[in-house]
């Protein structure tokens, strides 16, 4: 596990970071792949701030807690994030798939295409669009909430998804104000 341990306006001493580092340590079982920790400190007049960001098999979970005393400040925001943790494991297991529609594996294919160059190309040549990247997705039926929740996982911008309520290939993506958006073919 990387930690990165920040201290503003303070002094970190070597037992305050081996007690963010084994309740960190804590965090990380319930992760399979590696675990990048963030941990600002900071102190404001009287307040005591502690502000850790995880980053774990996809997820970005974040946890700000402020109290008089850092060490309490360190407790809570472990415990915001042990709380948080749980409810995405919960998530995760409750899920159950739909076993009355089938996985259906749709396969995507990128033409290329030729364009004329305008008339001042005296060649004749045209320009070619090459495809640089080729990937085929497995395609199980979703509702929107169920691709919501694989959405906030991945930490991907979009996610492609068979919408099990109309059958149709929908993309489901995340806006900047926190929201979602969700694009669905006309015919």
């Amino acid at each position: 596990m990387r930690v990165s341990i920040t201290g503003r306006h303070m002094e970190m001493t070597d037992a305050l970071k081996a007690y963010i580092e084994s309740g960190l340590n804590k965090l990380g079982s319930h992760f399979d792949k590696v675990i990048d920790a963030d941990v600002i400190l900071d102190i404001e007049k009287r307040r005591h701030i502690a502000e850790v960001n995880l980053h774990a098999n996809g997820v970005r979970i974040h946890g700000k807690e402020a109290s008089p005393d850092m060490y309490a400040s360190v407790d809570a925001v472990l415990a915001k994030l042990e709380k948080q943790i749980r409810k995405y494991k919960d998530r995760i297991n409750r899920h159950q798939p739909r076993a009355a529609r089938e996985d259906r594996d749709y396969e995507h294919a990128i033409i290329t295409m030729a364009a004329e160059i305008g008339a001042s190309d005296t060649n004749g040549s045209s320009a070619n669009h090459k495809v640089v990247h080729r990937e085929q997705l497995p395609m199980k039926p979703l509702d929107v909430e169920e691709a919501i929740m694989q959405l906030e996982l991945l930490d991907e911008p979009f996610l492609v998804f068979s919408n099990a309520d109309t059958s149709k290939v929908n993309v489901l993506y995340a806006r900047e104000d926190g929201t979602y958006g969700l694009i669905e073919p006309q015919f």
